[in-house]
C-alpha cells in the first residue's frame, strides 16, 4: 500500500531530479510514497513520434507499479507522462502541450491532453505561467482546489547560511558570465555567443556548459571564440562551483518552461541577465524585480549594464526573492496543502 506513487517520465536529467525531489519531500512529509520511471526512449525526428513513444513507456511503468502495490493517489510528471494513463491522477507540469507543441508537433498531443486536464483530480503546475497556459475552458472549469502551484525546489549550493539566507562563505567571482545550454537552438545559445562576441571586454570570459564543442561545430556555432570556453556536460556539483565563480548567468531562450538553471544562478548569487523569453518561465520575474535593466531583447545591452553597473546588494535580494522556491518552502505546500488534496 502507498499513499502516492509518482509516474516519472524521467527523460531529461532536469525532470528526474525533480521527480526525487518530489519523492522525498513526500516522505519527509510522512506519506508513503513510491516511483515508476519511464524507460529510457530514443529521441526521433518529430515531436510527435517521441512524445508517444514516452507516453506509451509512462504507461507501461504505472502499470508494473500498480501491480506490485496499491496507490491511494498517482501524480504523472509531465502532461505527457498523463496521455496515456492506466487510471487518472493529479498531473504536474512545466507547460502543457497547449503551450509547447503549436501546430503539427502536438497534434495528437493536445486533444489527448485537454481530455486528461479535465479528468484529472489536481493540476500542480510549476508556476502560475504554466496554469495560465492551460486551455482556457479548463481553467474555467477548475474549483479552487482543483490546481495548486508547486515549483521545483532550489537550494544554494554553498555551505551553512545565517539567518538572513546571505552565505557565510565568501566567493570569488573570477568568471565575467556563465549560460546552460544543453538544448542549444532552444536556449538560444547562437543569440548568447553572438552578444558576447560583440561586446565582450579583454580579460572576461563566457563559459558554456552542457554542450560539447564538437555538438557546436555541428550546429556551426563556430568554437575558439576569443573569451568563449566550453566545458561541456558536467557533474551537477562541478557545475553549480563555476555558477558560484560567474557574475553574471547569461540566457536567451526561445522559450522557457520553467528555467530551474536561471534560478539556480540567482541562489548562488549571480545576476540573472536574460532576454524577455516566452513560456511560464518562473524566474523571468524575478529578473525583472531585481534589475529590470538586465531583462532586455539586446543582450548585449543587458550584459554591459551588469558586469559595468551591477545594482547594490544583487545576491542578498536574490536570495530573499527565492524564498518562495527553497526546500522549505515546498515541503511546507507538500505536506499542509497537496497531501490533504491528494488523500482526501
Amino acid at each position: 500500500m502507498l499513499d502516492v506513487l509518482i509516474v516519472s517520465l524521467g527523460s531529461t536529467g532536469g525532470l528526474r531530479s525533480a521527480d526525487e525531489e518530489l519523492l522525498a519531500s513526500l516522505r519527509r512529509a510522512g506519506a508513503s510514497a513510491g516511483i515508476a520511471v519511464a524507460s529510457p526512449q530514443p529521441q526521433t525526428r518529430t515531436f510527435m513520434l517521441t512524445d508517444l513513444r514516452w507516453a506509451m513507456a509512462a504507461r507501461r511503468a504505472a502499470q508494473a507499479a500498480l501491480e506490485r502495490a496499491h496507490a491511494r493517489a498517482l501524480i504523472y510528471s509531465t502532461t505527457t507522462a498523463a496521455l496515456l494513463w492506466p487510471r487518472p491522477g493529479a498531473i504536474r507540469f512545466d507547460a502543457p502541450a497547449a503551450g509547447n507543441r503549436p501546430g503539427r508537433h502536438g497534434l495528437w498531443q493536445r486533444p489527448f491532453e485537454h481530455r486528461r486536464l479535465r479528468a484529472a483530480p489536481l493540476l500542480l503546475p510549476q508556476s502560475e505561467g504554466a496554469l495560465l497556459e492551460v486551455p482556457a475552458g479548463v481553467r474555467r472549469s477548475l474549483g479552487p482546489d482543483d490546481a495548486l502551484v508547486l515549483p521545483v525546489p532550489v537550494e544554494p549550493s554553498f555551505g551553512a547560511e545565517d539567518g538572513s539566507g546571505r552565505s557565510s562563505a565568501a566567493h570569488v567571482r573570477d568568471i565575467a558570465a556563465i549560460t546552460y545550454a544543453a538544448n542549444p537552438s532552444k536556449k538560444g545559445l547562437d543569440l548568447v555567443l553572438d552578444a558576447w562576441r560583440q561586446v565582450r571586454r579583454e580579460g572576461e570570459q563566457l563559459v558554456v556548459a552542457g554542450v560539447s564543442e564538437s555538438e557546436l561545430r555541428r550546429l556551426s556555432y563556430g568554437v575558439g571564440a576569443p573569451g568563449v570556453r566550453v566545458v561541456g556536460m558536467l557533474a551537477p556539483e562541478d557545475y553549480r562551483a563555476l555558477v558560484r565563480r560567474a557574475r553574471v548567468y547569461v540566457c536567451a531562450a526561445r522559450r522557457e518552461d520553467y528555467g530551474l538553471a536561471q534560478l539556480e544562478a540567482l541562489a548562488d548569487g549571480c545576476m540573472l541577465v536574460t532576454t524577455p523569453s516566452p513560456g511560464p518561465y518562473a524566474a523571468l520575474p524575478l529578473a525583472c524585480e531585481l534589475d529590470e535593466r538586465l531583462v532586455d531583447e539586446d543582450l548585449g545591452v543587458a550584459l554591459r549594464a551588469a558586469l559595468d553597473d551591477p545594482r547594490p546588494h544583487y545576491s542578498e535580494r536574490a536570495a530573499r526573492a527565492i524564498v518562495p522556491f527553497r526546500r522549505e518552502a515546498v515541503d511546507r505546500l507538500v505536506a499542509e496543502e497537496l497531501l490533504p488534496r491528494l488523500l482526501a
